[in-house]
């Protein structure tokens, strides 16, 4: 009996593979708050992803996903923290304001390419602005493994896949990738 692979079991759960178009175009912003219930629409889309896939994986990491993912072109994104009981955090028309010049690399996975894990350098800190259902500007600064996840999910809004960081690092074969089920370490 053949293995499925990883990448196969995300295409199964409804999350579009690298090559898809939509994966390569800039999402389309929200005009908020006129556009809040086609905003609603998408967010409940991601979360219903969201809960399908972590029923069949585990993630120490965080994870997130980005509705370019779920084949909609559109600026939203969700992403659930590590911490346990952590909520969810939604994220409409992000940018990125600010980042820290301190920076690290770390392996990420991403879903739409769940075959191989790449190390992908990173700014420690960054401060996003985005949109609320209500149509009101906000700004909240994230670090380390939460920046690292809201960075990834504004990259995949831009049109980008984490490879376009990790030019460096061939990325490696899931099989050989030994840090599953392990949080990001970061120095104290």
């Amino acid at each position: 009996m053949s293995q499925v692979r990883p990448s196969e079991q995300m295409r199964d759960l409804g999350v579009v593979q690298q090559g898809a178009p939509v994966l390569a175009e800039p999402a389309r912003p929200f005009d908020l708050p006129a556009g809040r219930d086609a905003a609603e629409q998408v967010i409940e889309k991601l979360f219903i992803a969201m809960e399908r896939i972590g029923q069949v994986h585990p993630f120490a990491k965080g994870m997130g996903i980005a509705a370019p993912q779920i084949g909609i072109g559109r600026a939203a994104a969700v992403v659930q923290p590590a911490e346990p009981g952590a909520p969810a955090i939604v994220l409409l028309n992000p940018r990125i304001t600010n980042r820290s010049d301190e920076a690290d690399e770390q392996f990420e996975g991403c879903l739409s390419f769940f075959d191989v894990r790449g190390k992908v350098p990173r700014p420690l800190r960054i401060t996003v602005e985005s949109t609320t259902l209500d149509g009101q500007l906000a700004t909240t600064t994230y670090e380390r493994g939460l920046a690292r996840l809201i960075h990834h999910e504004i990259d995949h809004l831009d049109g980008l896949l984490y490879t376009a960081h990790a030019d460096r690092l061939a990325p490696i074969p899931v099989e050989r990738y030994r840090q599953t089920g392990q949080a990001w370490a970061y120095e104290q």
